[in-house]
């Protein structure tokens, strides 16, 4: 079933007859950006001619059905996106653990015809969907036998199909990258963090208590001093270690230590580590002013993230589409998320992976449950060790890596910049640090940075180096001569497309200047996420999040006003990133885009799908535009068209967003993709020179030497400069294939437009993959 399309009769009528979707969301608490893969799971089900309910309480609202079973609509999940909590509420439930409470809600849901099942939660949440779904016959049998249901009715609802959607702040399911929540909590819990760096206006130690997974992250964010989780509990005397680093920090001019403590934190011997108990032995050993702060229940407060509300609503498509493939002989599945791509994998096999871990950590074999954890964490895990817990070498390497920012300044950049700086610094290489971008480096502009000197650059927007868009082609031999004058070794050039553009010309002068035959490495940075290479640059997450808060207040700003259509225009030069994806988790009705051509004749088109909106109970309206998207719709004319055309129905407003899309401070996506994205620049630059060394001197002239650092599907890769220009639209500034386009249909479909959604690169069902008899099992 490559294409489903709205309206298509051989579709609706094997939906009709086959498919009813009912929506299940447990939870023992609320998770933020549950109510996008609610509203998404019911409206692409809608879309596709299926019945939708909510089920509210959780499983308890199954046991008791009535009421608590309801069906859904397009409009009863309005205005959900942007709030926090779940609309349709969970609940524990005690009879559903019975057989007695089970055999109940399988009679709710046949006398509805309800045979689909989507159930958002948690793995113990999903362990019960799977477990209901393997004795559903035998309910079925039961309620027969009982007189509950008559035998036509079992025979019409014969099997059970199970998809579920990890909605967990911890983020400690095995199988995906990211649970819905994750990335709003750690939002408030970096939130809370900066207040409490801000405040050390004297020395002070600060610990604060954390999930596991958030822990961890939040100390790659913030550059945490130390962080204790339970997988990797600190070798034998971690206090005097602990202790000699903070004094260490001390001596270098440090004004505050900040200690990241994981709930269940232990030490080698099983032995509680808590933040009371830190806080007892830096104040006893060293005097220092230490307080504590325990974060509790903020984290599951507040708004979505962005990220949060485009993942829910993936995930709730992807559910869908696994729902309507399903057949009896489907195992019970779980949609997740590998890199940028949506997965489905065997739910149960998902369920013992979480198992094997915490049985790992029983059993001692903590290196084990680190990589039982996935990829992901283990990257992480591996990037805080080697920025935190290695104490620079003795031994210098003799080799001069200079670093620079490239075009305009994007949150996260300086992330980027201090993971680069003090993993070349742990490499024994000396950093220099060019100040102003190319014009730096032609003129001189060019001094050591240190380890201290990019203390707490996690947490600041902007460029610290400085920054300007000039591209070297006309200073190629002061930069040569630069070059030399500093000897330099190897460039990291962390920017925007005029980065990328900038690493080619001198690559291409390479011919004429053998000085500029040295290893370099591109980090995407800017937020219009628009250089080769790589699927997400620094910054856009960032962009992202204030594009979309701003999108919330001004929805909100129509709902007493009703009948009110705003245009927003966004940033991102000729890439659409921005305006589609915001678009996206805010709820837009448009989204008007370099890359989705559109005319006069479209733009009616969502003209008249706004006046009909306005005759529901929905009455406003949101249509973003990026702002080169057309050189003659302007947002002017977007703006005029509207107003003239929606006279008596609705009125019009336009925002022009302009550059508080670059400012901020970075989130913690751009804070964690940043600071791995330095660390692991330099690591291959590393590489990089020793292939390169011949007799005495560097001498790097092929294609691999030169390479853009960039997020491809589920990897971090490198990739020939030279090899991606086939791959530009250099007079448009972005790449020719894009990954998020395949979105759009989403957004249009979310929107309530009648269009075709391609499934042809559906996901298909894959297995974890089981390390058990790797790791020695």
């Amino acid at each position: 079933m490559p294409v489903l399309e709205a309206g298509e009769e051989a579709v609706l009528a094997v939906l009709k007859h086959a498919v009813n979707c009912k929506l299940l969301e447990k939870s023992k608490w609320t998770i933020l950006g549950m109510n996008a893969a609610v509203r998404a799971t019911v409206r692409v089900g809608l879309y596709t001619g299926a019945k939708v309910f909510f089920v509210h309480e959780g499983y308890q609202g199954l046991v008791d059905g009535g009421d608590h079973i309801r069906p859904a609509t397009w409009e009863s999940v309005s205005m959900m996106l942007q709030l926090g909590g779940t609309v349709i509420g969970s609940a524990r439930s005690k009879d559903f653990r019975t057989r007695e409470g089970r055999m109940m809600a399988a009679r709710n849901l046949v006398k509805l015809g309800i045979t689909n099942l989507c159930v958002i939660g948690g793995d113990g949440s999903l362990t019960g969907a799977n477990e209901f779904r393997t004795e559903w016959s035998g309910l079925l049998a039961d309620l027969v036998k009982g007189g509950k249901i008559t035998e036509e009715e079992a025979k019409k609802s014969s099997h059970l199909n199970i998809v579920g959607m990890v909605g967990s702040i911890d983020n400690d399911f095995c199988g995906t990258d990211m649970t819905i929540g994750t990335d709003s909590a750690l939002h408030r819990i970096i939130e809370v963090v900066d207040a409490i760096t801000t405040t050390a206006q004297r020395s002070e130690v600060t610990a604060a208590a954390l999930p596991q997974y958030l822990a961890l992250v939040t100390a790659l964010a913030c550059g945490a001093d130390w962080v204790f989780i339970p997988e990797m509990p600190p070798d034998e005397g971690w206090e005097n270690h602990l202790c000699r680093r903070l004094a260490d920090q001390r001596a270098r001019g440090s004004r505050l230590n900040v200690i990241i403590v994981a709930e269940g934190a232990i030490s080698k011997d099983g032995k509680p580590i808590t933040s009371e108990q830190i806080k007892k032995l830096v104040t006893d050993r060293l005097g220092f002013d230490t307080r504590t702060t325990v974060l509790g229940h903020v984290q599951r407060g507040g708004t979505p993230s962005a990220f949060d509300r485009i993942l829910g609503s993936r995930m709730g498509v992807e559910a869908v589409m696994a729902l309507l493939e399903a057949t009896p002989e489907t195992p019970a599945c779980v949609v997740s998320l590998s890199g940028n791509q949506a997965i489905r994998l065997p739910l149960m096999e998902c369920v013992q992976v979480t198992k094997d871990v915490t049985a790992a950590m029983a059993e001692g074999r903590f290196d084990d449950a680190i990589k039982l954890r996935g990829k992901s964490f283990e990257n992480n895990w591996n990037t805080y060790k080697l920025l935190a817990h290695i104490n620079p070498p003795d031994v210098k390497s003799n080799i001069n890596v200079a670093i620079m920012n490239i075009g305009a300044p994007c949150a996260g950049m300086n992330a980027a910049v201090r993971s680069a700086v003090r993993m070349g610094i742990i490499q024994g290489h000396t950093m220099l640090a060019v100040h102003d971008g190319f014009d730096g480096l032609a003129h001189g502009q060019i001094e050591p940075i240190n380890w201290n000197s990019v203390s707490g650059w996690t947490g600041k927007g902007g460029s610290n180096l400085g920054t300007k868009r000039t591209l070297p082609s006309k200073m190629l031999e002061q930069i040569s001569l630069n070059i030399a004058k500093f000897n330099i070794h190897a460039l990291v050039i962390i920017g925007g497309f005029e980065a990328y553009v900038g690493g080619l010309e001198l690559v291409q002068a390479r011919e004429k200047y053998e000085e500029m035959c040295i290893p370099m490495v591109v980090i995407p940075a800017t937020v219009s996420n628009n250089v080769p290479g790589s699927d997400f640059s620094i910054g856009a997450d960032t962009a992202l999040n204030t594009i979309t808060s701003t999108c919330d207040r001004i929805k909100q700003s129509a709902a007493g006003t009703k009948r009110r259509v705003f245009i927003v225009e966004t940033m991102g030069g000729y890439c659409g990133y921005l305006a589609t994806m915001a678009g996206l988790a805010a709820g837009a009705d448009a989204a008007y885009i370099f890359e989705d051509k559109f005319n006069i004749k479209d733009l009616e088109v969502n003209v008249e799908h706004l006046i009909e909106k306005m005759k529901t109970t929905v009455k406003r309206g949101l249509i973003l535009r990026n702002e080169n998207c057309n050189a003659n719709y302007t947002t002017d004319f977007i703006f005029n068209l509207y107003s003239e055309e929606g006279k008596g129905v609705f009125d019009c407003r336009k925002n022009v967003l302009g550059h508080m899309q670059q400012g901020g401070t970075p989130t913690p996506f751009d804070r964690n993709f940043g600071t791995k994205m330095g660390a692991k620049s330099v690591l291959w630059l590393t590489d990089k020179l020793k292939e390169c060394y011949r007799h005495g001197r560097i001498f790097a002239n092929t294609p691999d030497s030169a390479c853009v650092l960039g997020m491809r599907k589920r990897a971090l890769t490198f990739q020939a400069l030279t090899e991606l220009k086939s791959d530009t639209d250099f007079e448009h500034r972005i790449p020719h294939t894009q990954w998020w386009l395949k979105i759009r249909p989403i957004m249009k479909i979310l929107a309530k437009y009648n269009i075709k959604l391609d499934t042809s690169e559906h996901a298909d069902m894959e297995h974890v993959i089981k390390k058990r008899s790797a790791l020695g099992k």
